[in-house]
C-alpha cells in the first residue's frame, strides 16, 4: 500500500532528524540487511568449525576426551551454521515470494527467460 504524501513527508522528517541526531545510528540501520549479520555469522562459524575439526584431529593422539571435546566444539559450529543458512533461505524466499507477487509468476519466468538470452548472447559476442 502506497503512503499518502503526509506519510512520506513525516517520515522524511523523521529520517532527517535521525540523520542529525545519530549519524552513526543512520548509517549503521541504513548498511545493515537481512543477510549481513547471517553471513558474518555463517563465516565465522565455518571458521570455527574448520579449527575445532583440525584441533579435534590433533587431539586424538593426546586424549580420547580432549578430541570429544573439539568434536562437541564442532556440533556447536554445526548448528550455528545450519540456523544461518536456514534463516538465509528464508529471507531468500521471502523476497523471491513478493517479487512473485508483485510482478506475476508470468513476468517473472519472462524476465528470467530474457536474462539467460541476454546472457547468451553477451558472452557469443565476447568469444568473436
Amino acid at each position: 500500500m502506497p503512503l499518502s504524501e503526509d506519510e512520506q513527508r513525516i517520515l522524511s522528517e523523521i529520517e532527517a532528524n535521525l540523520r542529525a541526531s545519530d549519524p552513526d545510528l543512520a548509517h549503521h540501520v541504513g548498511s545493515t540487511t537481512v543477510y549481513t549479520d547471517s553471513l558474518r555469522q555463517l563465516k565465522w562459524a565455518i571458521a570455527a568449525f574448520v579449527v575445532a575439526l583440525v584441533v579435534s584431529v590433533l587431539l586424538l593422539t593426546v586424549h580420547f576426551v580432549l578430541a570429544f571435546t573439539g568434536f562437541l566444539a564442532m556440533v556447536g559450529a554445526a548448528i550455528i551454521i545450519e540456523r544461518n543458512a536456514r534463516r538465509l533461505g528464508k529471507a531468500g524466499m521471502n523476497e523471491a515470494t513478493n517479487a512473485l507477487r508483485q510482478s506475476g509468476i508470468r513476468s517473472y519466468i519472462n524476465d528470467a527467460g530474457q536474462k539467460a538470452r541476454d546472457r547468451m548472447r553477451r558472452e557469443d559476442e565476447d568469444e568473436q
